[in-house]
């Protein structure tokens, strides 16, 4: 069994895998638009974020997953804790590594790009009220997006019902991505969107932090809300 630093490091390591492929394909695609904003991607290049999301999770997956369970967000590992299915004496080194992850993550970017185009042009992969939906819209994304890949994760790897779990649940990231990502820029993972608004900060270009609350906790209760509603509709085999 694999002590805490093992799952710390893996949880670091998949949390940056994730985050950095991930957003840099944001960053990709809005310098490819000419800087025009996260409002001007089309349908094309959230199907291909949403690739890029869902294949860095699946490899992050099938590489770390026998270590810490491969959790790699915030929501997902409060979730299952709620949920009694994570111990509390694992919780918060779990959370540290997951935005220590996404902060370097982040930060990796900018040392590959530059500030100019990575955090100026791309924003880091920032979210954002994309389609002018306001807090309670980008509350109802956030909620149903997490629900729903939570509810995957506990469908796939948790209780073991899907032969490929790390392939199921990369896809089920990537049609998220694409379903909500116009909405609200799809972040269902608090570190995943604390990251690049950290950095942006850092380097002296603006960040949504008044949206911040909202990408914090509905991912949260989307997460626990499908932990308890998978344990309520699931049936016990005789």
């Amino acid at each position: 069994m694999a002590d805490m630093i093992q799952k710390f490091l893996a949880e670091l390591i998949g949390s940056f895998i994730l985050v950095f492929f991930g957003t840099a394909s944001v960053v990709l695609v809005l310098l490819v638009n000419g800087g025009l904003g996260i409002a001007a991607i089309t349908m094309a290049d959230w199907i291909a974020i949403g690739l890029a999301f869902g294949l860095a999770l699946t490899v992050a997956i099938y590489a770390l997953a026998p270590i810490s369970g491969a959790h790699f967000n915030p929501a997902v590992t409060i979730g299952l804790w709620a949920g009694k299915k994570f111990p509390t004496s694992d919780l918060v080194p779990y959370l540290v590594a997951q935005f220590v992850g996404s902060i370097i993550a982040s930060a990796a970017l900018i040392l590959l790009a530059g500030v100019d185009i990575a955090s100026t042009t791309g924003a880091l992969g920032s979210v954002g009220d994309v389609a002018g939906i306001g807090m309670v819209g980008i509350f109802v994304a956030e909620f149903l997006g997490t629900a729903l890949l939570m509810y995957c994760i506990m469908a796939a790897a948790v209780d073991g019902q899907a032969k490929d779990a790390a392939l199921s649940i990369g896809l089920v990231l990537a049609g998220i991505v694409v379903a909500i990502g116009g909405f609200s820029g799809c972040g269902i993972n608090p570190s995943r969107v604390f990251a690049p608004m950290l950095m942006n900060t850092l380097v002296g270009n603006a960040a949504p932090w008044e949206l911040f609350p909202v990408y914090l906790i509905a991912p949260i209760i989307g997460a626990i809300f499908a932990v308890y509603l998978f344990d309520f509709l699931k049936v016990d085999e005789a």
